[in-house]
């Protein structure tokens, strides 16, 4: 996935609002009534971002009202959501012509223009008649006379782009890419270095662009440094492929805008990304999705608008797209791990694994794949294997690595479930080594401790930290409230486990607590209310050793006291304190 830095938050507020869609103000639906039901249905379907559907009930609903502004206007939302801009097109030209204000329309006619190569007709557009939006028209004119040899002219256009409000920083970034692809590299580089080379962290594709400009330029040694200074030692495939070609020599070819064609497909590209997060998932999609249709090689495109479905919910439309991704190509495996998401939030998890597995065999020693099979095999409670997938990451991590504390602590979770102790304690600890202050581990090694009655003293102080750092975490301050009560502070604990249970008002484990610490300090019938409210939230395919839903009954019939005997557990103890 491309990464969106510091423009994203000083200008991408002011970008969703310039571009952001007007409601439809036509007519109505369709009039014909036996086109109510493909309408009514058509629009259930777009709401849900079922798009083919959508698409589908829309086409019949026109068949009998075929100059409906509205069902013309969601047909062409629904088309170009599907990356179907060969199909919306015609739908468009037939608004435009109809004289019908539509922003998705217009944007559709501009992409088919820009397919057509038709640079004049592009800067014969009225803006005020069929325009997308000041950016887009922008730098679309901008690039639109980059394509007819004007190149002066275009700079221009840019310039007059980046004076709009929050605009600049997306301005300079098509000019800089237009020097570059008429071979002005000196030009682009001293616009990506200018201001500290804020705009080479606009994104990925900046910093890639600007390195290889370098590249262009001869500077291969100073296109490694800047990879190194912007991305570290967080490499993917990608980017190893291209320092590797860098480190033997090679001259990188210009491949971000090499043709006026791709600069046009960056500037839909470029906005979606910036709204990736900002705006409605499926607004950040159309432009996306634009972005491919003009450059079918946009893989950063491809991975955008995959994402995006998975967000959405359309699992099947996101693991198909992800798809389009070349097994040759060096983010292959950003589509594949993509897909693997896709899949298990599908509720595929067998299959998503399989995806994993198949990717760890492809790329041994890429630490992200056997973290993610890891993660993975952890839901699906495959402890061992996750356990073994946590071990392959951490070999093949860099030992400075920022994510090393986390296959640490996600391996410490599986060996303890497999009830490792003593290993899953030094994986806690190494953990905490490295982030000392991390409110998870803290937690997680606290709070195992506390079940474990041992250490006591030590996991208070943890979870106490951990809740400095996370006060509105419901299980961090349940943990809290746990200790206290494992102490025999049963009277501190009261205020700890009540805030936990404001947090988190529908969790089992947590109303449970909240119920043995009431019985502690003799609130009875408020301990059995609680212990019921425990009882109702647990579901019935639900296997939690934590709320046990027997155990949880027989403390309402018998009392905690008793059940702690029948156990064979030390009995309720008050410490010195209010309890």
């Amino acid at each position: 996935m491309p990464v969106i830095f510091p423009i994203r938050r000083t200008a991408a507020a002011v970008l969703a609002l310039s571009l952001a869609i007007a409601p439809v103000t036509f007519s109505g639906p369709a009039q014909a009534e036996g086109n109510v039901g493909a309408y009514l249905a058509g629009r259930q379907a777009l709401f849900d971002s079922k798009y083919d559907k959508a698409a589908a009930y829309y086409t019949r609903a026109l068949a009998g009202d075929s100059a409906n502004p509205v069902l013309l206007e969601n047909l062409t939302l629904s088309l170009l959501a599907l990356g179907a801009v060969d199909r919306a097109l015609p739908v468009a030209q037939q608004m435009e012509a109809l004289g019908l204000r539509s922003q998705i329309a217009h944007m559709v006619a501009l992409a088919g223009l820009i397919q057509d190569e038709d640079y004049q007709k592009i800067l014969e557009r009225d803006p005020d008649v069929n325009g997308v939006s000041p950016l887009v028209d922008g730098l679309a004119k901008g690039w639109a006379l980059m394509g007819q040899g004007a190149v002066d002219e275009a700079l221009k256009e840019f310039d007059l782009v980046g004076e709009g409000k929050g605009l600049r920083g997306f301005a300079l970034y098509h000019k800089a890419l237009a020097r570059a692809m008429v071979g002005d590299h000196e030009g682009a580089e001293a616009m990506f270095a200018a201001d500290d080379g804020k705009l080479t962290l606009m994104s990925r594709r900046a910093a890639m662009a600007r390195a290889q400009s370098l590249s262009q330029m001869g500077r291969n040694s100073d296109a490694l440094e800047l990879l190194a200074d912007v991305f570290g030692a967080n490499f993917d495939p990608g980017l190893t492929d291209m320092a590797d070609r860098l480190a033997a020599g090679e001259t990188l070819p210009f491949t971000v805008t090499p043709t006026v064609r791709d600069g046009m497909a960056e500037v839909f590209f470029t906005i979606g990304s910036v709204l990736n997060g900002e705006a409605a998932d499926d607004y950040a999609l159309i432009y996306a999705r634009t972005a491919v249709a003009l450059r079918p090689d946009h893989i950063d495109g491809v991975l955008l608008s995959a994402a995006l479905l998975d967000n959405l919910g359309q699992y099947e439309l996101s693991d198909a797209t992800y798809k389009l991704v070349p097994r040759s190509h060096p983010d292959y495996h950003a589509a594949e791990l993509g897909r693997a998401e896709a899949l298990r939030r599908a509720a595929k998890p067998d299959a998503a694994i399989e995806v994993l597995e198949q990717l760890a065999r492809d790329f041994p020693t890429l630490p992200t794949v056997h973290s993610a099979l890891g993660d993975l095999q952890r839901q699906e409670e495959n402890y061992a294997k996750a356990a073994a997938a946590y071990d392959k990451a951490l070999e093949f991590s860099e030992t400075d690595s920022g994510s090393r504390w986390f296959l640490l602590y996600a391996r410490g979770i599986s060996n303890e479930r497999l009830k490792d102790w003593s290993q899953a304690e030094k994986d806690f600890r190494a953990a905490l080594d490295l982030n000392p202050n991390q409110p998870q581990v803290l937690n997680y090694l606290g709070y195992s401790m506390v079940e474990k009655r041992i250490n006591l003293d030590e996991a208070l102080g943890m979870i106490e930290r951990a809740v400095s750092a996370r006060p509105d975490s419901g299980y961090i301050v349940d943990s809290l409230g746990w200790v206290l009560y494992r102490l025999g502070r049963y009277g501190e604990a009261v205020e700890h486990m009540e805030r936990a249970v404001e947090l988190m008002p529908v969790d089992p484990i947590v109303n449970d607590h909240l119920g043995d610490v009431y019985w502690a300090v003799g609130r009875l019938r408020e301990a059995e209310f609680q212990w019921s409210r425990a009882l109702s939230f647990i579901k019935p395919d639900e296997n939690n050793a934590e709320a046990d839903p027997d155990r949880i009954r027989r403390k309402l019939e018998v009392g905690l006291d008793k059940v702690l005997a029948e156990e064979g557990a030390p009995p309720l103890k008050v410490a010195n304190d209010d309890g």
